[in-house]
């Protein structure tokens, strides 16, 4: 009598366990997977991608202003309107 109160009593802390667990592990897996959250994931994205390319073109128009001023110390171009490239 006892042996089947103490394992009917430990397959019931073992199952509530189990299920505490398995309910705080897809409330968890749900939060990351809501719109908000996804939102803002999105966002940030977003974010990072316009600070990249932001980067990206202010590293250009220096270079751009390098190359210019190096071709402009060579000396004097072609006449303008001219079709020379």
């Amino acid at each position: 009598m006892f042996k089947r109160l103490r394992w009917m009593t430990m397959g019931t802390g073992v199952g509530l366990g189990l299920a505490v667990w398995g309910q705080r592990k897809v409330k968890a897996t749900l939060s990351r997977y809501q719109p908000a959250r996804l939102g803002a994931e999105v966002t940030g994205g977003v974010r990072r991608l316009g600070e990249d390319v932001r980067t990206a073109a202010e590293e250009g128009r220096v270079a751009m202003r390098q190359r210019e001023a190096e071709l402009r110390s060579n000396g004097p171009g072609p006449p303008p309107g001219s079709d020379v490239h």
